[in-house]
């Protein structure tokens, strides 16, 4: 085995990981939400612009103003599930550049000064910071239950503002009973990897 990661860390991560669409009622503490972050800030973006931001819908008040604009299928795991997460891209990340890319501070205005520029290197990098926050959530021994069916304007309206552009909603916490599929199948490493 080529990898040094402990094979149950890896069984946690990747391997035994489903995304969840029951779970238990269990509650996901602000202590565990701050140790995901804290792992997950570390994983690389481009300049280090980190533009993913994190809403945590707690209150049933705003549970109530969340689930209606959740596809029909995803109402109800979004309704119970002890914590939900939407994670949205800052298109004006480029502000924090001279803080968080001190080696280039002049970054943000030669490369980011045009929101289309902004809006593209946000929706990308922070795409993967929510992939990061996905591990982190697993990383934790819960599971997340990522969505995008959900009304997109609906939720940035209710949410966020017009600096912010939603990506996903993740349900998160411990698994209940029937929480997963069974797992689908994977393309093979041939069909994916090709050496030139």
């Amino acid at each position: 085995m080529s990898l040094v990661l402990d094979p149950a860390a890896q069984d946690l991560l990747f391997r035994e990981a489903h995304t969840a669409n029951t779970f238990t009622d269990e509650p996901v503490t602000e202590e565990q939400v701050q140790a995901i972050y804290d792992l997950v800030k570390y994983g690389p973006t481009a300049f280090n612009q980190t533009p993913l931001r994190i809403v945590l819908v707690r209150s049933a008040e705003a549970r109530e103003r969340l689930v209606p604009h959740m596809s029909e299928g995803n109402q109800a795991k979004t309704a119970t599930a002890p914590l939900v997460a939407i994670l949205a891209a800052d298109n004006e990340f480029h502000e924090e550049l001279p803080t968080l890319f001190p080696a280039f501070p002049q970054a943000k205005d030669l490369f980011f000064a045009e929101r289309a520029a902004r809006e593209s290197a946000a929706g990308m990098n922070a795409a993967l910071q929510a992939a990061y926050f996905i591990i982190g959530v697993r990383a934790a021994g819960l599971a997340a239950g990522p969505m995008t069916g959900f009304d997109f304007a609906g939720v940035q309206k209710e949410f966020l503002d017009d600096d912010h552009t939603p990506l996903m909603v993740v349900n998160i916490g411990r698994p209940g009973e029937g929480a997963s599929y069974p797992r689908s199948p994977r393309l093979d490493f041939d069909h994916v990897v090709t050496t030139v």
